[in-house]
């Protein structure tokens, strides 16, 4: 990590640096031993121990007091390998910090004598939560549905003349289509970690009415979905081709909501930013598809990257390059479940926000 660009973390809005010392070796525990501290990266200068003013500390008998909302799965970082974490916690901030049984959901409650120290004590807290958030797969995807009946047509022909034409190019065959039915666009992903967070989820995309309804006017935008295009830079090894889709009167205004709902949510706290622009693509093949049908929703699976085997997309892209997917119009974004499909054959909703 460059010294002049250090690591940030946003927490309610709040910026903190994280400075990078060493690397300390990770080690699995056992059972009840599997909590791991954080590693030595994850030092905190004096500037990350200013007051903490997004959550209320209250003054007690005894002192003062601060709850926070912290998803079970997270607990185990903060009591780290054997209770380490949490004591050395406990003794730089001169605070208690109680903690409910693993799996079990509530909130992490830090009590001290001093105000400061609570405060001190919630931000540290926080930046671990936050930094291993991180690390979780994502179980939700914010996206568009291509599923349209006429783009779904569009995607079944385009299929089945791929197969007449090119099945013969390496890698190419019927297994890495994507299902009709799951047809989408990706705005981002999220780690929703407990019911709580799906919740606020779905609150913070309802705040996103008024600036997609002045976007859209309160009408459904018409999109065409034409062209496709490949992923990596070499046609002839390609793991990921997606439909292009554009609103059909030329504008930007597809583009312009996407990128205003990862802000909304970015600043939110609910999703971490992976590129200054987001590139909107419907894949329609994906080599992810080849072992495991269910694996591509808002991205693939990092552990099965080694494991792909790339397509020689060349005569797809040379035959079917300004292929036309369909036309309909837009009428909704949702907050959709990874790995849970409803009764049409797409992604279970957590939330839905319609545009008029």
């Amino acid at each position: 990590m460059e010294i002049l660009r250090p690591s940030l973390i946003n927490i309610s809005g709040r910026v903190y640096r994280r400075n990078t010392i060493k690397e300390d070796q990770y080690e699995e525990g056992e059972e009840d031993d599997s909590y791991m501290g954080p590693p030595a990266s994850e030092q905190f200068d004096e500037e990350e121990e200013e007051f903490c003013d997004s959550h209320s500390i209250e003054q007690t008998d005894k002192g003062f007091s601060c709850a926070i909302d912290v998803p079970s799965v997270l607990y185990k970082y903060i009591i780290g390998r054997k209770g380490e974490t949490r004591r050395r916690l406990e003794a730089d901030t001169k605070t208690d910090i109680h903690i409910p049984k693993q799996g079990v959901e509530g909130q992490i409650v830090i009590t001290g004598s001093q105000k400061a120290a609570v405060s001190s004590a919630v931000t540290r807290v926080e930046l671990l939560v936050q930094s291993f958030r991180k690390k979780q797969p994502f179980t939700h995807f914010l996206s568009f549905a291509l599923n349209h009946p006429q783009v779904q047509d569009g995607f079944l022909r385009f299929k089945e003349e791929v197969l007449e034409q090119c099945s013969q190019d390496h890698g190419v065959d019927g297994s890495i289509f994507q299902n009709p039915a799951k047809l989408h666009l990706t705005v981002g992903t999220l780690a929703l970690l407990n019911d709580l967070e799906v919740t606020q989820a779905c609150k913070q995309l309802q705040h996103c009415q008024d600036f997609i309804k002045t976007i859209t006017e309160g009408k459904p935008l018409p999109l065409e979905v034409t062209g496709i295009e490949y992923m990596n830079d070499d046609p002839a090894m390609v793991d990921v081709l997606y439909a292009k889709v554009q609103v059909k009167d030329g504008s930007d205004k597809l583009q312009t909501i996407v990128e205003r709902l990862v802000d909304h949510f970015v600043s939110s706290g609910l999703m971490v930013r992976e590129w200054d622009r987001v590139k909107l693509h419907g894949t329609v093949m994906n080599t992810l598809f080849r072992k495991d049908a269910s694996a591509e929703a808002g991205g693939g699976r990092q552990q099965n990257m080694k494991e792909r085997e790339a397509f020689d997309a060349r005569n797809i892209l040379k035959s079917f390059g300004s292929y036309h997917f369909g036309e309909f119009d837009l009428n909704a974004v949702q907050i959709s479940q990874r790995y849970s499909i409803d009764c049409t054959g797409f992604y279970t909703s957590a939330g839905l926000l319609n545009f008029s």
